[in-house]
């Protein structure tokens, strides 16, 4: 073993002549030693590659070698460590760019809604008065504010119907462009609205937001899973979450009276996602289709080669390669499937039951109802009414804090043990937090309780659901499934924050702080299930997740006979 420049290199055994050469290139991303061995040796030369760099171990799955034949009988090798982060760049790039314009935009206005509404509700009547002179009812305005915060939802649903066919013909890629567009248009309806002294426009801009959200949120989480290789899957899913909470952070500080929540620059308030549109309008076409896509649908191994090249970087991919060629061999004698053919398949049963029980759960989990009571907790403690807003804001920095840990932690614990061990806290801590509340006007000390479980309940569902629930859809289902699943997916999700916002209130006046026992439930129905259920997906292929499936869609395992279908001409050289 000799070492040079603080690399080990491994060498055959017997006689063979190692001469360790000078280092060509050294630096942060890339270090790289030549070797001279003498070809008329006995031994063959070889190199561990498990133990060639013992000073970097971070470098072993990103290592290349090259030989060359020289004209006095020796042999010249070349390798290469490169630096994983540096290597994957071009990923990494991605994913902020298709999270700035995907799930950010719908955290964004799920929480900017509320800090503009007193001056949108005394707009409304000013400008009633102005065209037909006399003041509108109370209770009409509070219907115009219900319709303009329900409208988004109603955009999202058609939004998330139509997404499923649009992007099997067209490509994801072309969709988010075009979705990008749609959301310049709100954003031109929301900057103007005040000058034009309309509040039809509002609700024309708020309707296109959802529209252009319910776009996003199906093709983001199939798109950024397509895009990642199987080590990096998880933390690329779930940084889907990061970014709908960090949107839901920044609407929660522009919201701000001292920023743009005041009386006049609330338009440019609702107007402001209009920039993270353009920047993801101007940055994706630099981008390439997913290398799923443009390899099992489209057939162009060229594309297909050059898209991994740019978003995986140097290194041997041939396993990553091998596992998209399986899958677009299972995929030829496959068609898309509709989603009425969806529920009739008999191989996705299990897919489904998994697709519809956590994406429930993620809805009725409580944190939506959490955050609706947090403010009258805050009251109840006697908290200062100027300060409710900061801390609100703290709860939103908490969960968008626990789901950059959880992307950090997905591919180390696996997603079935955050799901899991999430629910078992969740459903811990708001035991307590309803114990708390409905003792609170007995102890005066009951309050602050209540206000750090509820801070305890957010962190717990960013660490565990939040995140591990978009990366389990992505890979329970393959190419030719995945839209029409994640169809059923936003439909399931826009229907339930729909009734929630409906009927959550009268739950609350009915139920009282008891009204948590409800989500309790669901979260003790669903831990069981998916800890019955659900198989880890972490590390696996698409094909290897479908054979654990199989097991209980068909309740015994069947074979998939797909290496005989893989030809010579399938074979791709990765040393890129």
């Amino acid at each position: 073993m000799q070492e040079s420049q603080g690399i080990v290199l491994n060498y055959g055994e017997g006689n063979t002549t190692v001469k360790l050469g000078t280092p060509i290139l050294k630096s942060f991303a890339v270090c790289e030693v030549c070797v001279e061995v003498n070809s008329k040796t006995t031994s063959p030369f070889r190199i561990n590659m498990a133990q060639s760099c013992s000073r970097y171990p971070e470098h072993e799955e990103a290592i290349e070698t090259r030989t060359k034949e020289c004209s006095n009988g020796t042999q010249t090798i070349s390798m290469r460590f490169v630096d994983k982060p540096i290597q994957y760049r071009g990923l990494f790039q991605m994913i902020f760019v298709l999270g700035i314009g995907g799930s950010f935009p719908f955290g964004f206005h799920i929480s900017v809604i509320n800090y503009p509404s007193l001056h949108i509700k005394t707009f409304i009547n000013e400008t009633w008065i102005e065209r037909y002179g006399y003041p509108l009812h109370h209770e009409t305005i509070k219907l115009l504010w219900s319709f303009i915060v329900s409208v988004y939802g109603i955009g999202g649903v058609l939004g998330s119907l139509s997404c499923g066919f649009l992007t099997t013909r067209y490509r994801k890629k072309k969709c988010q462009i075009v979705t990008n567009l749609i959301m310049l248009v709100a954003a031109l309806f929301m900057a103007f609205c005040k000058m034009a002294r309309s509040f039809e426009m509002i609700l024309i801009g708020r309707f296109l937001y959802g529209i252009g959200a319910g776009f996003s949120l199906t093709i983001h989480p199939q798109y950024v899973g397509e895009i990642s290789p199987k080590k990096l899957r998880g933390f690329s899913n779930a940084t889907l979450s990061v970014f709908l909470t960090l949107g839901k952070v920044s609407g929660q500080i522009f919201g701000l009276r001292e920023l743009l929540g005041n009386e006049s620059l609330w338009p440019l308030l609702l107007a402001s996602t209009g920039l993270t549109a353009l920047i993801q309008l101007i940055m994706l076409p630099f981008f390439p289709d997913s290398p799923s896509y443009l390899l099992i649908q489209k057939g162009n191994e060229d594309a297909f080669m050059k898209a991994i090249k740019q978003l995986w970087g140097e290194g041997d991919h041939q396993a990553e390669i091998d596992d998209i060629l399986k899958e677009k061999a299972a995929m030829k004698s496959t068609k898309n499937l509709r989603v009425l053919e969806l529920f009739k398949e008999r191989s996705l049963r299990w897919q489904l039951y998994i697709l519809v029980t956590v994406m429930t759960t993620l809805q009725l989990s409580g944190v939506n109802a959490i955050y609706f009571y947090s403010f009258e907790v805050f009251r109840t403690a006697r908290f200062e009414e100027d300060l409710i807003p900061y801390i609100s804001l703290g709860i939103g920095m908490c969960e968008c804090l626990s789901s950059i840990v959880c992307s950090s932690l997905i591919e180390r614990f696996g997603r079935r043990m955050l799901l899991c061990g999430g629910y078992v806290l969740m459903i811990f801590v708001l035991a307590l937090l309803t114990m708390t509340l409905s003792l609170q006007h007995q102890f005066f000390w009951m309050h602050y309780f209540s206000v750090t479980l509820i801070f305890l309940f957010v962190i717990c569902h960013g660490i565990g659901p939040s995140g591990a629930t978009v990366s389990i859809m992505t890979e329970i289902f393959s190419q030719s499934f995945r839209p029409s699943a994640f169809l059923i997916n936003g439909c399931i999700s826009w229907t339930w924050l729909f009734v929630l916002g409906m009927i959550f209130p009268y739950i609350v006046e009915g139920l009282g702080p008891f009204c948590f026992l409800i989500f309790l439930g669901i979260l003790v129905f669903s831990t069981i299930f998916t800890y019955l259920f659900l198989p880890e997906t972490k590390g696996k292929s698409i094909m290897e997740i479908k054979g654990e499936f199989n097991k209980l869609n068909f309740g015994k395992k069947q074979p998939v006979n797909i290496e005989s279908n893989l030809s010579k001409e399938h074979t791709f050289c990765t040393k890129l």
